[in-house]
């Protein structure tokens, strides 16, 4: 994240180089420089003669190499942004040659999403050299939450803790998906407003009380009440609560949960590290643990992977995710 500013604020600055290699898992990021670079570097009347946006799926590093090498027309640079680069990764290496000398008034952006870039090999080494290399890595669950904060307060917001944890869980570590849907909240809610469970609720359509954050803390609990009354709201509810997601979910919680019980330091700092947790979660795990004893944990893993199975249809083909949820949860509790 921190690598990612330091780019744009130094292009804000001037600061432009001929060549931009961005690549990784996350493509959230590698999307925000790279649009910035489009947006910024050129004005609205030089970029009709002098931008163009290639697709690695239609080109050849020779088109992009010809197109880079290009003088700007009544401009100081052009611009050359090739997205869906990785469909290019067998022929990458070719770019070598324009990068021990690149066009210094052209800016060649390429968007490498999903793939890594080999440090071992001449094209690493020479673009670091001679321009940016920025690998946009996942955020692991316990970081999305800090990101979130950050963002929604470089946008005059700030949220709970709660309120950011539920939109983790139901979206998961997709800075993307997140993204959209903060986008929702901004359209709704004014500056300087906190956003609450309550805000999430109306604009996005997460449930504060039904979800599966709160089914897995029922559970964890063994709060057989609170948990059947949230698996019946998922049941009248499919659409918002797909079965997948919350056997998915419940897994990651007990896998975690095995590990835990592996662990031979305890403290809260030690578990949120090597769980690769939010610390707000620690104190929720060292509940359960007390609950469900490493044997229970192992068959309780065992039951989930079952009712994955019959929840694609593997010996379950009348049962529906309603009658699956609660079989599990009767298994579990």
């Amino acid at each position: 994240m921190d690598e990612a500013v330091q780019i744009v604020n130094e292009i804000k600055k001037g600061q432009i180089r001929p060549i931009y290699f961005l690549f990784g898992e996350e493509a959230y990021f590698i999307d925000k420089i790279s649009d910035y670079i489009g947006d910024k570097v050129l004005t609205e009347e030089e970029k009709g003669f002098n931008q163009m946006v290639l697709y690695g799926r239609d080109v050849s590093i020779d088109d992009i190499v010809g197109n880079a090498k290009r003088y700007p027309m009544m401009a100081e640079r052009q611009v050359v942004i090739v997205k869906e680069a990785q469909h290019l990764s067998r022929t990458i290496e070719q770019l070598c040659a324009y990068a021990k000398n690149p066009q210094q008034s052209t800016v060649l952006v390429i968007c490498y999403k999903y793939k890594k870039l080999d440090k071992r090999k001449k094209l690493f080494k020479i673009i670091k050299k001679n321009g940016v290399i920025f690998e946009s890595k996942k955020l692991y669950e316990n970081q999305v939450s800090d990101w979130l904060r950050k963002h929604l307060l470089s946008r005059g917001y700030t949220i709970s803790h709660k309120a950011a944890l539920l939109l983790v869980e139901y979206l998961g570590t997709d800075l993307s998906k997140i993204s959209k849907e903060i986008e929702k909240l901004r359209l709704a809610i004014p500056q300087q407003t906190e956003i609450t469970p309550e805000h999430i609720e109306e604009h996005i359509g997460i449930s504060k009380d039904y979800n599966n954050f709160e089914l897995k803390r029922a559970i964890g609990e063994r709060d057989m009440l609170k948990a059947t009354k949230i698996i019946t709201y998922f049941a009248q509810n499919p659409k918002d609560n797909p079965f997948i997601l919350t056997i998915t979910l419940l897994n990651s919680f007990f896998t975690q949960l095995l590990q835990y019980h592996g662990l031979s330091d305890h403290s809260p700092k030690n578990v949120a590290s090597a769980l690769r947790i939010n610390p707000y979660f620690v104190s929720e795990i060292q509940a359960a643990a007390r609950n469900y004893p490493m044997k229970k944990v192992s068959t309780i893993i065992s039951s989930l992977r079952e009712m994955d199975l019959k929840g694609k249809g593997v010996g379950a083909v009348t049962m529906s995710d309603s009658d699956l949820l609660k079989e599990l949860l009767y298994k579990i509790i």
